[in-house]
């Protein structure tokens, strides 16, 4: 997430007390959580939350974004 850093992988590794930017960089490789957790010794149940949150905060970014466009379109209606 080079873009605009949606996520504070640091605070998620503080919460959590792991790595979150490995476990992203395991998920986007393609490995399951059952190959995560043998190889990080992280609880499958603990790698799910971690995903939940990270798709907790993808949406409300997501929600954010689209209702600043929203209102950036409404301006520009009323000034045409």
């Amino acid at each position: 997430m080079p873009r605009d850093q949606a996520i504070d992988e640091k605070s998620l590794s503080r919460k959590y007390r792991t790595n979150v930017g490995r476990l992203v960089r395991a998920w986007k490789k393609g490995l399951s959580d059952m190959e995560i957790a043998a190889g990080t010794g992280v609880d499958p149940l603990t790698l799910q939350q971690i995903r939940s949150d990270i798709e907790m905060a993808h949406r409300r970014l997501r929600q954010a974004r689209k209702k600043e466009s929203s209102g950036e379109r409404q301006i520009m209606f009323r000034l045409n």
